[in-house]
């Protein structure tokens, strides 16, 4: 009898404006061993077109944001798993999935895994790739809290009692939700370091509104997961970070403070979208693993 191979349903998010990076993460998980892969190409806002044999193309004909098109290319795979990649990162080896599924077969409790994530080219890499409070060496594994999203993968089943990522949230800290709702559906969200991704340095404050939706999402997750009190340190925690962090650039926190507004005064769920916070048990049992959601 031939031993059937884990399958991945894989999403790839794209504005179709880095052609070659694309087919180069595409081109990654098409040389995958040892898995079957489903793969679709998101256009978000874009038609995907010259894509490699066994890619297919959605077309969203509006830029959703990033989760909300992530999320509209889920119904579209098939597979036991699911892996979300970004259209600047890649794979830089070819037994990465098999790897993660091994790992999702050996611990029933792994719901969510992010690897380690390297550019080649750069010299330094960021701290924020390791989404721990005390980082250490990027080759140490952990429980985790948050995500870097360019490069995740997520059991199906997982995933879809998660509600998927927050659409609303447009772009900035949809990683932090997924990894809370991971961890409140009863399964734990981790960090590999001895599984790695590729992906370019890049700084984030790239985009125009970084500052904006940086601190509109940072209010929206407390709203939309922690229950008060704990919401509300959670945010004043932020927010004093924030003040020590920047407080000698008004440039940033002009615009920052206008997100922080934008987070109490504008609705953090989508119409219809169940407002569903984690319970108690889950605050606790995030806190005994490592991280109290209080910071």
């Amino acid at each position: 009898m031939v031993e059937k191979l884990p399958s991945y349903g894989v999403v790839v998010l794209t504005q179709g404006t880095r052609p070659h990076d694309l087919r180069r993460g595409l081109e990654s998980v098409l040389a995958q061993r040892d898995v079957e892969t489903d793969i679709v190409v998101v256009g978000n806002g874009w038609v995907p077109v010259d894509l490699p044999d066994g890619v297919r193309g959605i077309h969203l004909p509006d830029n959703l944001g990033i989760p909300a098109g992530r999320n509209a290319g889920v119904p579209h795979v098939d597979g036991e798993y699911l892996f979300f990649l970004d259209d600047d990162a890649w794979l830089l080896d070819d037994d990465f999935l098999a790897r993660c599924a091994q790992s999702f077969a050996a611990d029933p409790s792994l719901g969510m895994i992010q690897p380690r994530i390297e550019d080649p080219s750069a010299d330094e890499l960021p701290s924020r790739w390791i989404p721990r409070l005390r980082k250490g060496s990027p080759h140490q594994s952990s429980n985790v809290f948050s995500v870097v999203e360019m490069a995740v993968a997520v059991r199906r089943d997982v995933f879809d009692a998660t509600l998927g990522w927050p659409a609303p949230f447009f772009y900035a800290h949809e990683g932090i939700e997924l990894a809370w709702r991971v961890w409140g559906v009863g399964s734990r969200t981790v960090y590999r370091g001895d599984l790695r991704a590729g992906h370019p340095v890049i700084d984030p404050r790239r985009h125009g509104d970084y500052f904006v939706k940086n601190a509109r999402n940072r209010v929206w997750l407390a709203r939309r997961n922690l229950r008060w009190p704990v919401s509300w340190a959670y945010v004043g925690s932020w927010t004093l970070v924030q003040l020590v962090r920047w407080r000698r650039r008004p440039d940033y926190l002009k615009p920052w403070f206008a997100g922080w507004k934008q987070g109490w005064t504008t609705s953090p769920w989508a119409p219809g979208e169940p407002h569903r916070k984690l319970s108690w048990a889950t605050h606790l049992r995030m806190g005994r693993a490592g991280r109290w959601p209080v910071i």
